[in-house]
């Protein structure tokens, strides 16, 4: 059966408050962390922050969702979108203003692609299911060539993609980082999102079956992508573009992108099949985490990145202390997003957005 055009899907509200929580903790470990020193939860530190590269295929595949969903409402139009896009958009380039020491007013984080995704949200909707899961294959197609043309080499530095010196210089400037060389570019990022909206479908009508149907369809793909790469490689350029596996995805290959793609939808489909379970309570944690997930976005950012370095625990911590650091912060933000939610998450960045978007 369909789902009601007003109804809120818990369920992609936990999957932002784990979205989150990833990205934090990741963020976290590399930023305290002072990486030479060796203990025995070291590689528990290692491994644990290994399971952030899920965080921002989450965040932008979720908005996809997020968008579809939202246009079953009534008054939810173009405008809308593009507004909310906008606004999204400028959130990015004030998370860059306040963290100098990573970004610049060049970089083009996850929260620079997801603006652009919503605000482009009124050509997309107009695709149907099929043709924006085509659209998503062609764009991933179309980073291939696109950074071979660039030169873009098959490693990207924090300071490239900002384009602080020696690459300030560098042809294309912002539009090269927007599209191809930043840490989440257009090309091939917006595949996620075109994706993401594919599966609102979906599940706005019920259909829990196609979900996993294309969850199944995607691994596939990323599967015997990745296979080619290890079995028949290696591949120069531009073929390792294509099925290479590196450990980073800065910048991403084709089969990194779609294994991502593939362990998003699989967390989409099992988090909906709990729902029909046991539905999520509004007032669990990692659903509540999910409601003010761009605040804490933006918030640990600027405090565990750029606050840090004048206390002096900028990558100066052993492996225990940053862990606790990460389970302190971690309680901290669950049983602040808990008691926000009596005042409805007020004043927070999502409350922002919707009062700036309409």
């Amino acid at each position: 059966m369909s789902r009601p055009a007003g109804a809120r899907l818990l369920s992609l509200d936990a999957l932002r408050g784990l979205a989150v929580f990833l990205m934090m903790e990741q963020h976290m470990g590399v930023w305290l962390y002072a990486s030479g020193r060796r203990e025995a939860v070291s590689s528990l530190l290692v491994g644990f922050n290994a399971l952030g590269g899920a965080a921002a295929p989450l965040f932008i595949t979720l908005a996809g969702v997020g968008t579809s969903l939202s246009l079953r409402r009534p008054g939810r139009g173009d405008g809308l979108l593009i507004r909310r896009g906008l606004v999204v958009l400028a959130f990015g380039y004030l998370l860059s203003a306040l963290v100098p020491s990573w970004f610049t007013m060049r970089s083009w984080f996850v929260l620079h692609m997801m603006g652009v995704a919503m605000a482009t949200a009124p050509l997309w909707r107009r695709l149907s299911t099929r043709g924006l899961i085509i659209v998503a294959a062609l764009v991933i197609a179309a980073t291939v060539p696109l950074q071979t043309w660039l030169n873009t080499p098959d490693w990207l530095t924090n300071d490239r993609m900002a384009l602080k010196p020696p690459f300030d210089e560098l042809a294309g400037g912002h539009l090269r980082v927007a599209f191809a060389e930043g840490q989440f570019p257009i090309f091939p990022w917006l595949s996620m999102f075109l994706v993401g909206m594919a599966t609102g479908r979906l599940l706005a009508a019920g259909d829990r079956r196609g979900v996993r149907g294309l969850a199944i369809g995607v691994l596939l793909v990323g599967v015997a992508l990745a296979a080619i790469g290890q079995f028949a490689g290696p591949f120069d350029a531009p073929w390792k573009r294509v099925f290479g596996l590196p450990l980073g995805f800065f910048p991403a290959t084709s089969a990194i992108i779609v294994l991502l793609q593939a362990v998003v939808l699989w967390l989409i489909t099992i988090a909906a099949w709990i729902e029909t379970r046991a539905p999520w309570e509004s007032r669990s944690a990692m659903v509540c985490l999910g409601r003010i997930s761009l605040t804490l976005l933006l918030v640990h950012v600027v405090v565990f990145r750029e606050l840090t370095r004048p206390i002096g625990v900028w990558q100066a911590l052993d492996a225990t202390q940053s862990l606790a650091v990460i389970g302190l912060w971690t309680l901290l933000c669950a049983l602040i997003a808990k008691a926000w939610q009596r005042i409805d998450y007020r004043y927070g960045a999502e409350w922002l957005l919707r009062k700036l978007a309409g």
